[in-house]
């Protein structure tokens, strides 16, 4: 390995991102005493920080706060030895190890491996009112909100099999799904567009998007009433009453600093080997919903920055015992690192 010049230091595992991947790998890092770096980004905590209510993560029998479990995950990834770094990576280059890091502060960093726990974000319409709303009756994740809508009605907007799917979802609970789309037909699957044609509590609104969400605001608290829908074809407005907006336009996932330098699959989430977190880049490892397009929820992300800590654990202990000629095999590192 070339030394590197004195003002950049050097880090066995850089983990970029701090939501619930990032933290759950530097937790498992720390413990294995690799000294992690995490450099926490724009949104430290990733989408939890916007989400109020959470009942689904494994451990709380009542229901807790997502920016408290953000920040009980921060303080046990401090406790144990990562060190936090409040910056933004502008720059990374993947061509050889160890991988040379830019931050936004001018700061600069090589990381013998590097794990990518940056997440995605939820498409979202862009109007006021939305942001307004959001954590209080406006959500993008039926299956993280959907349970709080028992017998009450909602709206879903989307033509993808997104919406579909989570529309079809929010039928276990909503006593009415209302489905609001653009166009005159769907995107999604036909055989997920039969099952949403034929089922009792849903109703299709075509030709409409979402023009304000309505609200009340008392008692300290807000609420979501429903929304006034335009018609893009004449203008006209209506008013759906609900009590939950569900946005289901999709995910970006935030894997732009990577580009041209690891695989993605389709809407650019970051390919990894069949059951493992690793990259086509030996020593690069992504975690969370940067590569998973699929489940997309909290406990699944924490599961795969444990298995990228693991797998970098595994990978630094090969390296470390070759460099010092004793060669080990894949099955003997294993007993090397610190579960």
């Amino acid at each position: 390995m070339t030394t590197p010049p004195s003002d950049i230091r050097t880090v066995r595992v850089a983990i970029i991102g701090s939501g619930p991947a990032g933290w759950t790998a530097a937790i498992y890092a720390a413990r294995a005493l690799l000294k992690p770096v995490i450099i926490a980004g724009l949104q430290p905590g990733g989408q939890l920080t916007i989400t109020t209510d959470v009942e689904n993560y494994p451990g709380f029998a009542d229901v807790i706060q997502g920016p408290w479990l953000m920040e009980q995950m921060h303080k046990q990834a401090e406790h144990v030895g990562t060190e936090v770094i409040h910056d933004i990576v502008v720059s990374a280059d993947l061509s050889r190890r160890p991988f040379h890091l830019k931050l936004d502060s001018g700061a600069e960093m090589l990381a013998e491996t590097v794990i990518i726990s940056t997440g995605a974000q939820a498409k979202w319409l862009g109007i006021e009112s939305e942001a307004r709303y959001q954590g209080f009756g406006v959500s993008a994740c039926a299956t993280c909100d959907g349970f709080f809508y028992r017998g009450k009605e909602v709206i879903v907007v989307g033509g993808g099999n997104t919406a579909v799917e989570e529309a079809l979802f929010l039928t276990n609970f909503a006593s009415k799904v209302t489905v609001v789309h653009r166009k005159d037909e769907f995107r999604a699957e036909k055989i997920l567009q039969d099952r949403l044609f034929v089922h009792p509590k849903v109703e299709v609104v075509w030709n409409h998007v979402v023009d304000e969400i309505l609200g009340v605001t008392e008692n300290g608290g807000s609420n979501v009433t429903g929304a006034r829908l335009k018609n893009v074809q004449d203008g006209s407005t209506r008013v759906v009453t609900a009590d939950g907006v569900f946005i289901a336009i999709g995910h970006a996932p935030s894997s732009e600093l990577f580009k041209d330098q690891l695989a993605t699959k389709a809407g650019g989430y970051l390919v990894v080997r069949p059951g493992t977190t690793q990259t086509e880049v030996e020593g690069v490892y992504a975690a969370g919903d940067v590569t998973d397009d699929v489940y997309r929820q909290a406990v699944t992300a924490a599961g795969m920055g444990c298995m990228a800590a693991l797998e970098a654990v595994r990978f630094l202990a090969e390296k470390d015992h070759a460099a010092q000629g004793h060669p080990i095999s894949h099955h003997e590192a294993e007993k090397i690192g610190v579960w």
